[in-house]
């Protein structure tokens, strides 16, 4: 019979449990608990990493964790210190016996893995961290900096080789050093003038705040917690990938309504796990990541990568924000899941670290995941999907705010974006192809490029199985009812030497076929062999019904393109206490651009995968809910963009 375990701070770990008598920890009543069991824990603050002993047996007999109704729960992986001694000016220190770390000491380990980023000899970022009265400090790797920390310049764009220095020079000069020896650590700290002993100092301590040590632990519920302090280690896809939280390799867990903040690297893990590869491009350096991660893919399906035994998760109207890396990571592992109604912002802007892996969301094999009404910006990149985005719909989503909104790398599709607002001057990168763009707002640039050197598997629609892999030549998108907003600059170009670079509008497609009979025309010369055939012809591009305003440029007769060059326009991402608004203000021409609900039909076949546009259960894909969650009436015709109601003039909208 399910029961109900109860925690407090009160409580006693040799308690029962009950409601008169609960339980002091959150370990404790994961140790008790099974399928069917709530663990319902009470106001207060905890300090310890939660490790589920127990999954469910299926979605209706799940173990449930939750903080109880109308009171506060907050799980850290952290621990208070005392004890500080001034060293002189602002700089004091503390030394700490190594029992408080237990095996792993986040202050001798190392910040690094495959595709993390640093200059030659240059030293690592460690994973431990530091908090006055929650505010982070960050690290600086020569004792010498601390009563005076430089400001940082580092990273901003990997692609571009761009450098910024850091914008805030106030937070910056809180700052942390650490020696790790083997029976105590000692920790130096600037605290610009608090006294640290009369002040909330942490430090983290632990690892994860919610994850298992064991796999295949499912069906498992947390539920309305803040979960904070995590030392988790940076996560490539080629490595294990633990997080804040996470399932750590299994199945149908459900992640809602919780504030997860301050994870050295990722929040959210929905990630793979070491046995298919950890790290191995940088500790053999014998292959490039790239092989191993598509050894990884291989090795993954060995133990067992499909929708019985991996993924189906839901992570759903949680907030996340000032962690290193991603707010939501995953390899493999997130395969059929759904992420939506989250508040995703701050992700990898703090940059005491970089790499290839940063994200607000950050997933590869996306299979069949759905991406819909999340508010994602302040991001370094908000959302990045890379490798096998396949049967992926990225849906009414806002996007403003962030270095670049959406990248899509290296994937064959089909997949689909529709009804989002991209608000930030870089909106799209699409290094794939077979993708869908249909009524969105795009406000920034439009970034297009192949990818032959690093070919990648596509699957069997709707599974996890391989069905073959091929380079990325780019195109076969499909662009249908979208706006696009130009500056009359190119405000973000590719890297140096690629020929290729950013656009406003559709403009980067020009000179590819556009329908499928045209391109067949120009590859059906057998003569000239199998392959040899295909060798530079153009994909296709399915470009219609697209609108472009203030300089945002069409390919050279685009069917049923509406250029708007003249009028006063105005598009802008407003926030206050009430929420987060659309503000336009359109010309009289962009009534002219009305459309029919967008369905599977209306979209050809992806011609890599040969796969159609369907939703992830097989069934019609139909693209009638708007960025308002508004429906559209069968029949009925709409304008362009995410707004079904939108129209010439001035409008506000409410959009989250």
């Amino acid at each position: 019979m399910a029961a109900a375990l109860h925690v407090a701070i009160t409580g006693s770990d040799a308690a029962d449990g009950s409601a008169d008598a609960p339980l002091r920890t959150i370990t404790r009543a994961a140790a008790l608990a099974r399928p069917g069991d709530r663990v319902v824990v009470h106001a207060g603050e905890y300090r310890e990493w939660v490790r589920p002993q127990r999954g469910g047996l299926s979605d209706r007999r799940r173990i449930t964790y939750e903080a109880a109704p109308g009171e506060h729960v907050v799980i850290k992986g952290s621990e208070p210190v005392t004890g500080w001694v001034p060293e002189g000016g602002t700089v004091w220190r503390v030394t700490i016996p190594n029992a408080l770390f237990g095996s792993f000491n986040p202050f001798a380990e190392e910040l690094d893995g495959d595709w993390a980023v640093y200059g030659p000899g240059a030293a690592r970022t460690h994973l431990g961290d530091v908090y006055l009265n929650g505010k982070s400090f960050y690290e600086v790797l020569d004792r010498s900096a601390l009563p005076d920390p430089p400001l940082r310049t580092t990273t901003l764009d990997l692609w571009t080789g761009t450098t910024e220095t850091v914008r805030d020079p106030e937070q910056t000069r809180y700052v942390w050093f650490a020696e790790a020896g083997p029976d105590e650590t000692t920790l130096w700290a600037n605290f610009q003038g608090a006294d640290p002993n009369a002040e909330l100092v942490e430090i983290n301590v632990r690892r994860s705040v919610f994850y298992p040590s064991e796999h295949h632990l499912d069906y498992i519920t947390v539920r309305g917690f803040e979960l904070a302090h995590a030392a988790c280690p940076w996560t490539p896809p080629t490595a294990d990938q633990p997080g804040l939280i996470g399932p750590n390799w299994a199945k149908g867990w459900i992640i809602e309504d919780n504030v997860i903040h301050d994870a050295k690297c990722s929040a959210i893990s929905l990630g793979k796990e070491a046995s298919t590869g950890h790290n191995y491009a940088t500790s053999r350096r014998d292959k490039p990541g790239y092989q191993y991660q598509l050894e990884s893919v291989f090795a993954a399906r060995q133990i067992g990568w499909d929708r019985e035994h991996v993924g189906s998760h839901v992570v759903r109207r949680n907030t996340i924000f000032d962690c290193g890396q991603n707010g939501i990571v995953g390899h493999l592992g997130a395969v059929f899941s759904t992420i939506e109604d989250n508040h995703i912002y701050n992700i990898a802007v703090k940059r005491e670290f970089y790499g290839y892996e940063i994200g607000g969301i950050k997933l590869h094999a996306a299979i069949d995941v759905e991406i819909r009404h999340n508010r994602i910006h302040d991001c370094t990149l908000g959302t990045w999907l890379d490798w096998q985005t396949q049967g992926t719909r990225v849906s009414r989503n806002v996007f403003y705010r962030n270095t670049r909104d959406l990248f899509v790398e290296v994937s064959h599709g089909p997949y689909v974006v529709d009804h989002n607002v991209f608000g930030s001057a870089a909106s799209l990168e699409n290094f794939s192809q077979g993708g869908a763009y249909v009524h969105n707002l795009v406000c920034g640039t439009v970034w297009r490029q192949p990818v032959v050197e690093r070919p990648t598997p596509y699957h069997v629609p709707h599974s996890t199985q391989v069905a073959g892999y091929a380079a990325i030549l780019g195109a076969d998108d499909r662009y249908i009812g979208n706006v696009f907003l130009g500056d009359g600059t190119e405000a973000y170009s590719a890297t140096a030497g690629t020929g290729r670079s950013a656009r406003h509008g559709t403009v980067g497609y020009t000179g590819h076929p556009p329908t499928l009979a045209a391109y067949l025309a120009q590859v059906h010369d057998v003569s000239r062999g199998d392959h040899e055939r295909f060798t530079g012809v153009l994909q296709p591009a399915y470009l219609r019904d697209n609108v472009f305003v203030g300089g945002a440029e069409p390919v050279d007769g685009e069917p049923g393109a509406v250029v708007l060059s003249e009028g006063d326009v105005h598009v802008a991402i407003v926030e206050d206490d009430e929420g987060c608004f659309l503000e336009t203000r359109l010309p009289a021409g962009f009534d002219d651009a009305r459309l029919p609900v967008v369905t599977g039909e209306d979209l050809e076949r992806v011609r890599f995968v040969d796969a159609d546009f369907e939703e992830r259960d097989g069934s019609r894909l139909v693209l009638d809910t708007d960025l308002l969650g508004e429906p559209k009436a069968a029949g009925s015709v709409v304008a362009a963009g995410p707004v079904a109601a939108l129209a010439s003039g001035e409008s506000r909208t409410r959009i989250w």
